[in-house]
């Protein structure tokens, strides 16, 4: 049964109710907030373990209140709600940080799946951090990671690029070492869609892009110079290490 406390932020009185009885049934605890600056309080007051977040705000728009708290440094699983027929809301929140999405209406089945599907990336990643910390100490002592390069430890799921640690969110970890795994291969966004977040999950290709984008500014920020992962027009993406 499951025990974690999920902060539900939306206008709609109707929505709000069939997402707290779903998930109050599937165990978890619920909060709720209606506008965006309540949001942030009760963010401030308690420690939800996952945020879910309707774009469209009376007050303090979602996309605000997510740029807010990604600029803060919270890494608070997020997944946020948008319009059926509005694809562009989705990418956009992604690119803000947000972990998953869906769209308005949709299945509570649906949704549970995906909070369930996010909050085993979130445990797993925070099981593998004292390991983490760990060979972090280990590789630095023994100047076993590369100067040059990438280098990954698939156990603890981290990878470094040029000797630095990259922090990446547990699918940017899977995209790159998949990419990886293939070295100049052209791969298609289907079929990185099939590999990195499996057939199970109601993604399209526009999450693959933008997932991409992430990967290629933290590596740019470390070496802007280099450019591992290329462009197959209208194809999909080469890994050029």
């Amino acid at each position: 049964m499951a025990h974690e406390t999920i902060l539900v932020v939306d206008d709609e009185p109707a929505i709000v109710q069939v997402i707290r009885e779903r998930l109050v049934r599937e165990g978890f605890q619920v909060q709720v907030a209606d506008m965006g600056e309540a949001a942030l309080a009760a963010l401030a007051e308690t420690h939800p373990d996952l945020l879910i977040l309707d774009l469209m705000l009376p007050d303090l728009d979602g996309f605000e209140l997510l740029r807010r708290l990604r600029q803060s440094g919270h890494d608070l699983p997020v997944i946020v709600l948008t319009a059926r027929d509005d694809e562009v809301d989705a990418v956009v929140g992604l690119e803000l940080g947000a972990d998953d999405y869906v769209r308005k209406p949709f299945n509570p089945r649906e949704l549970v799946a995906r909070v369930r599907a996010v909050l085993r990336r979130r445990a797993e990643a925070l099981a593998l951090a004292s390991r983490v910390a760990s060979l972090e100490a280990q590789l630095s002592s023994s100047g076993e990671v590369p100067a040059t390069g990438f280098h990954f430890d698939p156990a603890a799921r981290r990878a470094w690029f040029c000797g630095q640690l990259l922090e990446l969110r547990p699918r940017e970890y899977d995209l790159l070492y998949f990419l990886a795994q293939h070295p100049g291969q052209v791969l298609s966004r289907a079929t990185l869609l099939d590999r990195v977040w499996g057939t199970a999950e109601y993604i399209d290709e526009r999450t693959v892009d933008v997932h991409i984008r992430r990967l290629r500014q933290k590596l740019a920020d470390i070496s802007p110079d280099s450019e591992p992962i290329q462009t197959e027009r209208s194809i999909g993406y080469r890994f050029e290490p």
